[in-house]
C-alpha cells in the first residue's frame, strides 16, 4: 500500500502515538503499533519501519525517567536481553513468526490467569539472577523477532510490585536498550531502507508527543488502577498474539 494512501496515513499516524504513548509509560499500549501497521503492510516491514521510531521516543522516554528505575533489574536484564537479542539474529532466517506470537500470548495469559486466580496476596517477589536471565533473554528474543518483548517481562517484574514509576522508568530504559541493539541486525536483515527511515522521520513528531503525554498520564494514574491496567492490557494483546500466531500457522 503507497504511503499516500489515507489508511496508510491513519495507521501510521495511530502506530505512532501508540509508541510514544508506551514510551512515556502507559503499559502494553506501545505493542498495539505492529498489529496497527498490519492492517496496511506485512508485520515484517511494518517491524522495521516503527523501529527507528521506537528508538528516537526512547530518549525522550529515557530523560523523562532518568531518576525513576530499578538499577538492580536493568543489571541483570540487559546482558540476558542481549543474548535473546542475538539468538534471535542468529535464528532469523528459520524462525517463525507466527509460532513466536502464540509463545508469548500463551506466556502473557498463563501469566493473567495466575495472577487473577492464584497468586492471591502474597508477597512480592524481589528480583533474582536465574529468573531475570531467562525471562529477560525471551524478552530480547521476542522482541527483535516481534517487537512483542513485554509479557516475558512483564512475567519477571510485575511481580515485584515496584513502585508504578520506577516500573515504568525500567521498562522504558530496558526497551530502549534493546531497541538499539536491534538496529545492526535489522539493517544487516535490509529491514532498515531508505524509504523506510524517511517515513519514520514523518512520524517522529507524532511519537515524540506521544512520549510526554504518555508521562504526563503514567504520573495521575493511581498505583492501584495502574497494575490492573498492566495486567488487563497484558491479557487483551496476548488473546491478539495468539490468534495471530494461531491463524499464522494454519491452526483454524
Amino acid at each position: 500500500m503507497s504511503e499516500l494512501e489515507p489508511a496508510f496515513i491513519v495507521a501510521a499516524m495511530l502506530a505512532a502515538i501508540a509508541v510514544g504513548t508506551g514510551k512515556g509509560g502507559v503499559p502494553m499500549i506501545g505493542m498495539l503499533s505492529v498489529p496497527i501497521m498490519s492492517l496496511v503492510m506485512s508485520p515484517i516491514a511494518a517491524a522495521g519501519l516503527l523501529l527507528p521510531v521506537y528508538v528516537v521516543s526512547d530518549m525522550f522516554g529515557v530523560y523523562a525517567y532518568r531518576r525513576e528505575f530499578s538499577r538492580r533489574n536493568l543489571a541483570i536484564l540487559m546482558p540476558a536481553a542481549a543474548l535473546g537479542v542475538g539468538i534471535g539474529w542468529a535464528t532469523a532466517s528459520i524462525v517463525s513468526e507466527p509460532l513466536v506470537m502464540l509463545l508469548v500470548g500463551v506466556i502473557g495469559l498463563s501469566f493473567c490467569m495466575y495472577r487473577w486466580f492464584w497468586s492471591g496476596g502474597g508477597t512480592a517477589k524481589p528480583a533474582d539472577v536465574p529468573r531475570g536471565v531467562f525471562w529477560g533473554a525471551l524478552s530480547g528474543f521476542t522482541s527483535f523477532v516481534s517487537h512483542a518483548g513485554a509479557p516475558p517481562y512483564q512475567m519477571y517484574v510485575v511481580p515485584q510490585r515496584l513502585p508504578k514509576m520506577v516500573y515504568a522508568g525500567t521498562s522504558t530504559i530496558l526497551f530502549a536498550a534493546i531497541n538499539v541493539m536491534k538496529l545492526p541486525p535489522y539493517w544487516a536483515l535490509g529491514q532498515l531502507g531508505i524509504g523506510n527511515l524517511r517515513i519514520a522521520a514523518m512520524l517522529l513528531p507524532i511519537a515524540i508527543a506521544g512520549t510526554f503525554l504518555g508521562v504526563w498520564l503514567t504520573r495521575r494514574i493511581p498505583e492501584l488502577i495502574f497494575y490492573r491496567v498492566v495486567v488487563a492490557a497484558l491479557f487483551l494483546l496476548s488473546l491478539k498474539l495468539v490468534f495471530d500466531g494461531v491463524t499464522g500457522l494454519g491452526l483454524v
